[in-house]
């Protein structure tokens, strides 16, 4: 599945209306300005799937990516941090919200997290919905490359333990560096594999 990576199209932005592909759906959301986009472009080879932009937010709808015929991505809106009004922010909860309970081919969600902040709340009741609703995630925290060794192993301890996550289910991640490519690649074949995917 990953040699597909280089083999991307883009579907479309849409806030509703979600075309079905009749693929394995992996999504990926988190804060605004967690990395989102440069992860994303580094799973798929530095492909500028994702724009990349120096202002938190600009994700407003979600964004579809084919990867030849072996699954779809979706981008996410972030939240947090954008400074949109608050009735807009609440427009991308409710699609966000309403995209998670309606999409069948979701088989995976990508949390994203910055390794350099504490665990946030709002990451947590993520994964608390999520969990709920029976849909499988990862998290995958950000930016490791920006901490020294000892920062960077207290971070994922911390999210570990705050998020009740498996040693499996926190993935150390540079957008940079490309580490922990490999193994999101691993959990996401996993979902779309049918195995044993974390959850």
């Amino acid at each position: 599945m990953r040699n597909q990576a280089g083999n991307v199209s883009f579907i479309g932005s849409f806030p509703t209306g979600w075309p079905v592909l009749g693929l394995p759906e992996i999504a990926f959301a988190g804060r605004s300005n967690v990395g989102k986009s440069s992860a994303l472009n580094r799973l798929l080879n530095n492909f500028k799937a994702a724009r990349v932009s120096s202002t938190p937010g600009r994700t407003q709808a979600i964004n579809l990516f084919q990867l030849g015929r072996a699954c779809a991505f979706a981008d996410l809106p972030g939240y947090g941090f954008a400074k949109v009004p608050p009735a807009m922010q609440a427009q991308w909860k409710e699609m966000v919200e309403d995209y998670f309970s309606n999409r069948e081919e979701l088989k995976l969600v990508v949390v994203l997290v910055d390794a350099r902040r504490e665990p946030q709340e709002m990451d947590g009741q993520l994964l608390y919905g999520l969990t709920e609703a029976h849909i499988p995630t990862l998290v995958v925290a950000t930016k490791v490359d920006k901490l020294k060794a000892n920062e960077r192993r207290a971070s994922i301890a911390a999210l570990r333990k705050e998020f009740h996550l498996r040693g499996d289910q926190c993935i150390p991640f540079s957008s940079v560096t490309g580490e922990g490519k490999n193994l999101v690649w691993d959990a996401i074949e996993a979902a779309c594999g049918g195995k044993s995917a974390p959850e």
